[in-house]
Order: structure tokens, then sequence, then C-alpha cells
């Protein structure tokens, strides 16, 4: 049965092919010479075809991109950048859902198909937040696969509520519930990882919890994680953001920590952060260890940084970690797209088969970029690129496809210049 034919594309910059995909799904290869019957052709030009980008952190309900440049204006520490958002995202020139809707757009059109997007829920807040995200959801629904996090970003404990309101928020359509910092935070471990371990339990969700804590601290916040997901057999059920701890101890102690995320099955994302907080990868890697890649906040009341660009943010974890080899930056390639995909969908593999991701079977979801090599696609970061989803296309050299054309022209209005 027809279906939709890629034509003249290299898969991971090697030999020239035609992708065939049906109901969402790739089937095979054929050489780019065959002829044959498709319901519609997407041609490749001869680009190197990758698995779409997964953004596996985003904070979609406080971007600003788009939007007039704005001074930051926050004080010192995390709690000085969750008071500045909190005391400003209402005053922004658009709506969230507008504000969500635009960002979520360019990521997609950057080359994501796959989005996981936290939204605060908060005594200020409510729901306010969470329903922009789940609106920008809708408004692409057929362009990506978004996955929402009710985040506490202000705390439980410490934010007398929210507990309530994050239950709410699983009710009116979060995907699963997420935590911050229990010792740092809310200074009080137990009682916040009880709740959010409960709400999870009680609605069938798993968790992404956000973990700055460095050193010791961070190292028993884990423990206390690692407590409770097998006493409620929740292995491959938690997500960990951040993970500072894997970063800032000693081998030993990291070495027993990385021990059990992998016995229980945790899944890890980072967010190609400098300095003295870089992710052990390769410990991770051997161990199995399910690692995606994020952009976190995205031009926002947080920081000036971030543009939606999933392959600059691949450039940037390679550029932390100081890989120069083609081989180690293709594997930075592979943590932000199927390394993403496995956080998002628990059902995937850690690992990639010798297809990495294009075979019969995989998500018709791709991302055709310019370049000589997958190293040099990610050094040029051309915008020369064609993003598919489920055999579709969907955008153009970093602009979406108007829905009624499919693929034949091009939307203006959600272009990445638009302001």
């Amino acid at each position: 049965m027809p279906g939709t034919l890629i034509r003249n594309v290299r898969p991971w910059g090697g030999a020239p092919v035609s992708l065939l995909a049906l109901d969402g799904l790739l089937t095979g290869a054929v050489s780019v010479d065959a002829a044959v019957p498709a319901d519609r052709e997407i041609d490749g030009h001869g680009m190197i075809a990758l698995p779409s980008f997964t953004d596996a952190h985003a904070h979609l309900d406080s971007t600003r991109l788009g939007l007039p440049f704005r001074p930051h204006t926050a004080a010192p520490g995390l709690l000085g950048l969750i008071g500045n958002d909190r005391e400003n995202w209402r005053s922004a020139e658009r709506s969230a859902v507008e504000r969500a809707s635009y960002t979520l757009g360019a990521t997609i059109a950057s080359g994501a198909t796959t989005i996981r997007s936290h939204a605060q829920v908060d005594s200020d807040s409510g729901l306010e937040r969470l329903e922009a995200v789940l609106g920008a959801r809708q408004e692409h629904a057929d362009r990506a696969t978004v996955q929402v996090v009710a985040f506490p970003q202000a705390g439980i404990v410490r934010d007398r509520g929210t507990a309530a309101l994050l239950d709410a928020a699983l009710t009116a359509g979060a995907d699963l519930i997420g935590g911050l910092d229990p010792c740092g935070i809310d200074r009080d471990p137990a009682e916040h990882l009880d709740i959010i371990f409960g709400l999870a339990e009680r609605h069938g969700v798993g968790l992404d919890i956000h973990l700055h804590e460095a050193g010791l601290l961070g190292a028993f916040s884990l423990e206390m994680i690692f407590e409770r997901v097998r006493a409620l057999g929740m292995q491959g059920q938690v997500t960990i953001s951040h993970a500072f701890a894997l970063a800032t101890n000693s081998d030993d102690v990291v070495a027993a920590l990385i021990d059990s995320i992998a016995e229980l099955r945790i899944a890890l994302t980072t967010i190609a952060p400098s300095g003295t907080r870089v992710l052990p990868h390769e410990k991770l890697q051997a161990a199995g260890v399910r690692v995606g890649l994020g952009q976190d906040g995205i031009r926002d009341y947080w920081s000036p940084f971030g543009d939606g660009d999933m392959l600059g943010r691949t450039w940037q974890l390679a550029f932390v970690r100081g890989l120069r080899r083609d081989d180690l930056i293709e594997g930075c390639v592979e943590i932000a797209t199927l390394g993403g995909r496995s956080v998002v969908d628990r059902e995937l593999p850690a690992d990639s088969d010798a297809a990495r991701g294009l075979g019969p079977g995989d998500p018709a979801d791709l991302v055709l970029v310019a370049g000589e090599t997958v190293t040099a696609a990610v050094m040029d970061r051309s915008a020369s690129r064609l993003v598919i989803h489920q055999g579709r296309l969907v955008a153009r050299d970093l602009t979406l496809i108007d829905r009624d054309d499919d693929g034949l022209h091009q939307e203006p209005s959600t272009g990445r210049s638009e302001a």
C-alpha cells in the first residue's frame, strides 16, 4: 500500500538511498533510482537523514522567544530566578499560550518533533501556565509529539496548596508529575518526594524530577528517590533532570549512583551545562542509562539564552564536553535524537540498532540537514533542513509548512524571524 517516499537521502551521512514510510513508520530503504509508487514524495536532495531531534527538557510556559529583548533582572541564586519569573511572566507582550505556541513552532521548524515541556503549577499561576502549554500542544498536534510535566517550580512544602493543584493538573491533561530539589528548595525531602510519588502512583504516570543539588546533598536526594522507586515498583518510570550530583562527587560515589540508576532504569536529561556540571556521559553509556538532551528555558525570565534549535544545542553538548572526533560528536547527535526519544517513550531501548533509528519499524520522524558529514552538519548548523513527522513534511528551512499545502508552500507567519 503506497505511503511516503523520502527520496535521495544519506542516513547518518552514508550512501544515498530512498526511505519508505507507511502509517507513521519507516518500512525500508530502496535505491535512489527505484520507481516506487507513493501517495506523497519528499525530495531530500542528497541531504543527511537523521532521526528527528527530541527536546527532552523544555519550559514552554516561560518563553519570550519572538518578543522584544528584555534585560535580565533576577536576583542571584535559584530562588532569585524563580522569583523573577513569578513577578514578570504575566506582563509579557503576548499571552502565555501564544508564546508557548510560537516557541514550540520554532522548535519543530528547527528539527525536533518530540518535545517534553515542563509547565509551572503553583499558588501564583494555578493551572494557567499548564493550560498554555496544553494549548500549544493542541496547536501543533499534527506536527510533533509533546509531553507535558506538571512542575512545582516554587516548591510544594514551601508553597502550600501546590499539591492539590498538581493533582488537578494531572486530571487536566498533564502526562507526568514533576519535582524540584527536595532538600534545597522545600527543605523537607521526605514530604516532597512522598507527595509526588503518591500522585504518580494514584494517576498512573511517570515522574521527571529537577535535581540541581550537587555533591553529597544531591547524592542523598538521589538515594531517597531510589528508595521510592524500589518500594513502589516504578522502575523505568522516572527521569532525573540535570543530576548535577553525578558531576560533583568522587568517582566511587558516582559509580554507586550510576549502578542504582541503571538498575532502576532511571532516565536522565541534560541541558549541556558548562564548567563542573557536565554529566559523565561515557560512564552512563557504558551502564546503558537513557540520556536525553534539552534546551531548558528559551529566552525567558531565567536567562537571555536559547533559540529553539536543537541542532545548536547538540553543538553545545559537543563543545562543553570538549569533543573533537567525529564518532564522539555523532554520539552527541544520538543523545539529541534517539536518546531523548527513549526518555520520552519508555518502551524504546537506550541503545540503537545498526539502523540507528532509521530502520524498518522506526518512527517516520526525520530531520534532513545539509552537510558533508554529520559532524559538519553540527558545526555548520545550516538553515537548509527538512522536518518530517509521521511521514509528512512539516517544516522547511526553519519555517513551518502550511498544513493545506502539505509541503508545497511555506507559512511565513510562524517563521523564526517574526517578532
